[in-house]
């Protein structure tokens, strides 16, 4: 008896409660007034800039009032945000309701939203209703059947921008919860999207009655009690999902910028959380502006004891451990509940956005390259005119060239390299399904203080998407990407690297030489394949790292060695140069006119800064015509194609002769990397046709980046004295040069003579002037063995071998028409006699007495009386390059 009547008790007050009149915030009504009157009566006589055709026309149907012709925009691309300019509001009420907005947002954020439903439904009714109509509602589970308006709305969200103070992160503070504020950091960790339930619909199990537009506060909330008074039901509810609000979410993981980290201080990171269209907005890498109201959060992760892992276990089966009895709050003890801070977003943009970034945002991907009309939309009249001049400018490459780094002082070629990076070759996909890539890797080899690292600095701050890292302090998960323990859920995920963090972008590596051998493997897959394959932890991933790598290493002993090649200057492997497309190297040569204007150039630089430097064009207006000449995707022309492959077989000729012996070798990739040059060429002149000056540019460009020290000159000099040693021996020989050098050759040999008590200063002067340069050297040795070849290859008479004379003459006459004068003819002749003389001492040539075909059966004495003629060694590298002619042949 006494039970039923404290049921009936009970009953009577929750009916009372229900009739208790709620609180009106007079506030918040006033703040959802005035902003109602603002979406309605704002009004542009211009329309904003970066705006498209189609919201053009809207501005100009709705008269200037730009919010309602957003909302119009906003039913056509079937989006749930408006964006509002912050500086729009400032202009209302002077300024009170923009103050009432910051101060105070997260209270009056559900005012604001109302104000918006009203103005939808009274101007843009259509954009209320989702995609679903109101019978596909009905599955429900027995509740009425009776379908109102609220269960078919769409979930909107409010963004603002344009605010006039970025805080850092480290300067958030208490007091500024729940206000408007704008930050801004770089994206390292982002979360999949997930569906967040917005505003639940429950249906009590008991009497089945319906309880709607139950707000979600960041965590799963029943109703706490039963609107029917005839019913005690408190927990027992069923979610309806199919009359429920969803709406995306997303969780990221930011971190301070590298600018704004105080001294000896760790980066700090926030998390940040995405509702709505801007989802997937960010990527890791991307640095990025985030306005929004920072958020108090149970820090649920401090609530364990330390070392103990939270679980759950069945009833009756709990460990008598450190966890019995620790059931609830209550009992925790002296472990405090503590609370986290995050960052609940409305608004993302990228930092090298223009305007307002709601349609310009540098998020777009590189491998399908942007649209080249939906680009142009997107920009201003007068970034469209500063444009057209460009393009309509001659010499547009060559001050593109001078625009990029114009701090670092000469260095042309590598600019050049760095301008063509930046531009990048066309990705392509086989029809097998594998891909090309068309991203072009860099790397810049010279001795110390010689700009290489500021290159590097002028990428990353320059780039949309650079991350600059350094060889020895980063490791091969470092650089790839980590599988890491996620603090929340306990379960493994992946922690981004350089290069992921790069992805369609650069990634600069200083001190690339000073890696560890096993970290240099590490990014073989992403140079070439542009693809990072983990398995780690049960985790089995293919990622994309689509970059460039812009790479900076120093030589092995400090400064770059001439006498030994490039491969043995660098501690890199074969397979790591190999997939290196431009080789550049830098040296420190004291150069009298190079130091005076390079010290004045540096002086100016500190004197006068920016002042100082005049590049053609702005890093802006360079950033845009990439932007721009990336839309272009250049065709290869036959002529182009037919070139490509004789210089490809050039440079492979080169390579089997010995001329790429201080190099790598010469294999399919240089081809792919021409390839990749030409196209990046084309692009920079915002062409769609790759001809034959722009193949024979970037020919020129692989091999002076290949070859340009690589060898040392030959120094002939020292052949005079084996001449000299040989004289008794060589009469005839020498009788030769003289017949073809004439009376000036023997003065000279008289006259030298009297010169051997000379210093030894004076003699290694003497010596540096016989010289050749080492192409000019393999020139004249590929010219004479191939005279050689060719007279054995003549089946029709008995061959008799070449002599000097010969020899000498026949290279002579090869290059008659670049001599000019009579001493340049003697000149070419001498050096002609020395440099056969260098390739009998090596033992290229062998020297032989008496004619080939009756070498075996004339006696010694006849060998002595006969000719001395000339034959390429079998054992040297030269005999097979030529023989192998011969066989084709």
């Amino acid at each position: 008896m006494e039970g039923a009547e404290n049921e009936r008790i009970e009953r009577i007050n929750r009916t009372n409660l229900n009739a208790i009149k709620k609180i009106t915030d007079n506030t918040g009504e006033k703040v959802a007034e005035a902003f109602e009157q603002f979406l309605e009566e704002f009004t542009l006589n211009q329309p904003l800039e970066h705006t498209t055709q189609t919201e053009k026309l809207l501005h100009e149907r709705f008269e200037g009032r730009i919010y309602l012709a957003k909302l119009e925009a906003m039913k056509q691309n079937e989006t749930n945000s408006l964006f509002i300019d912050y500086t729009h509001i400032l202009t209302r009420e002077n300024g009170v309701l923009a103050t009432a907005v910051t101060e105070q947002y997260y209270r009056f954020l559900p005012f604001l939203h109302k104000a918006l439903r009203k103005v939808i439904r009274r101007h843009v009714p259509g954009l209320l209703r989702t995609g679903f109509s109101s019978g596909d509602s009905e599955i429900d589970t027995g509740a009425s059947t009776a379908s109102n308006f609220d269960e078919v709305e769409r979930v909107f969200h409010i963004g603002f921008y344009n605010l006039p103070l970025v805080q850092k992160i480290r300067d958030i503070r208490a007091d500024q919860i729940g206000s408007l504020l704008c930050i801004s950091g770089t994206v390292t960790r982002t979360s999949e999207v997930r569906p967040e339930l917005y505003k639940a619909t429950f249906s009590c199990d008991q009497c089945r009655a319906v309880v709607e537009g139950v707000e979600q506060v960041f965590k799963y909330t029943e109703p706490t009690h039963c609107p029917n008074p005839q019913c005690s039901n408190q927990s027992m509810w069923t979610l309806n999902i199919a009359k429920s609000q969803f709406t995306d979410w997303q969780k990221l993981r930011i971190q301070e910028n590298s600018n704004e980290i105080p001294s000896g201080s760790m980066p700090r990171t926030f998390d940040i959380v995405l509702r709505g269209d801007i989802v997937e907005k960010a990527k890791p890498g991307d640095r990025c502006k985030f306005t929004g109201s920072p958020i108090v959060l149970p820090d649920l992760s401090q609530l364990g004891l330390p070392g103990v892992k939270p679980s759950s276990v069945r009833e009756g089966q709990r460990n008598e451990g450190l966890n019995s009895g620790v059931s609830g709050l209550k009992v925790l003890g002296v472990r405090d509940l503590t609370y986290s801070i995050a960052f609940l977003g409305n608004y993302v943009a990228s930092l090298v956005t223009n305007g307002s970034g709601e349609s310009y945002e540098d998020n777009s991907d590189e491998t399908l390259d942007a649209d080249q009309e939906q680009f142009l939309e997107n920009l201003t009249d007068a970034e469209k005119n500063e444009l057209k001049e460009m393009l309509e400018d001659p010499h547009i490459y060559s001050k593109l060239v001078a625009s990029i780094a114009p701090a670092v002082y000469g260095h042309e070629i590598i600019k050049k390299g760095v301008l063509l990076q930046l531009l990048g070759g066309v990705h392509k996909k086989t029809v097998d399904g594998i891909k090309l890539r068309g991203d072009i890797n860099v790397c810049i080899v010279g001795d110390p203080s010689t700009s290489k690292s500021q290159f590097l600095k002028y990428v990353t701050n320059f780039a949309p998407r650079a991350i600059y890292t350094s060889g020895k302090a980063s490791s091969a998960a470092g650089l790839t990407a980590a599988v890491v323990r996620d603090e929340e859920t306990g379960e493994f995920t992946i922690e981004a690297g350089a290069l992921m963090l790069a992805d369609n972008g650069i990634c600069c590596i200083d001190e690339f030489d000073k890696m560890n051998v096993s970290d240099q493997v590490a990014i073989h897959e992403a140079m070439e394949q542009q693809t990072i394959s983990i398995a780690k932890a049960g985790i089995h991933a293919t990622l994309n790292a689509r970059t460039s790598i812009l790479a900076a290493a120093n030589p092995i002993d400090g400064r770059y060695n001439r006498k030994v090649g490039l491969r043995a200057n660098l501690n890199m492997t074969a397979p790591i140069m190999s997939r290196f497309d431009l080789f550049f190297v830098i040296l420190d040569d004291p150069n009298e006119r190079v130091d005076t204007q390079l010290a004045s150039h540096i002086v100016n630089l500190h004197m006068m800064q920016d002042d100082a430097i005049e590049p053609p064009y702005t890093a802006a207006e360079v950033l845009r015509y990439i932007k721009y000449a990336r839309t272009f995707k250049p065709k290869m022309t036959k002529g182009a194609r037919r070139l490509l492959i004789e210089k490809y077989q050039a440079l492979r000729a080169d390579d089997a002769q010995g001329k790429g012996r201080s190099s790598y070798r010469i294999t399919v990739r240089q081809l792919e990397s021409m390839i990749r040059l030409s196209e990046a060429i084309a692009r920079a002149s915002c062409s769609n046709k790759i001809d034959e000056p722009i193949v024979g540019e970037a020919f020129d460009l692989l091999r002076q980046s290949i070859i340009r020290v690589d060898f040392d000159d030959v120094d002939l000099a020292d052949d005079d004295d084996d001449a000299d040693a040989d004289a008794g021996d060589d009469d005839e020989h020498h009788d030769v040069d003289d017949a073809e050098m004439g009376n000036t050759e023997k003065e000279q040999e008289v006259t030298e003579e009297p010169e051997q008590p000379q210093t030894p200063q004076e003699k290694a002067q003497k010596k540096t002037k016989l010289a050749i340069p080492y192409e000019k050297f393999v020139e004249i040795r590929n010219a004479m063995a191939y005279m050689i070849a060719e007279e054995k290859k003549d089946e029709h008479r008995q061959p008799k071998g070449l002599t000097a004379d010969d020899l000498i003459k026949g290279y002579l006459d090869g290059i008659e028409d670049k001599i000019e004068t009579e001493a340049e003819y003697r000149k070419e002749a001498k050096i002609a006699s020395k440099v056969l003389k260098r390739l009998k001492k090596d033992r290229t040539f062998l020297e032989i007495r008496g004619e080939i075909p009756d070498i075996e059966q004339e006696s010694p004495e006849d060998l002595q009386s006969g000719r001395t003629v000339y034959d390429i060694n079998p054992n040297n590298a030269i005999y097979d390059f030529f023989s192998g002619e011969q066989e084709e042949e």
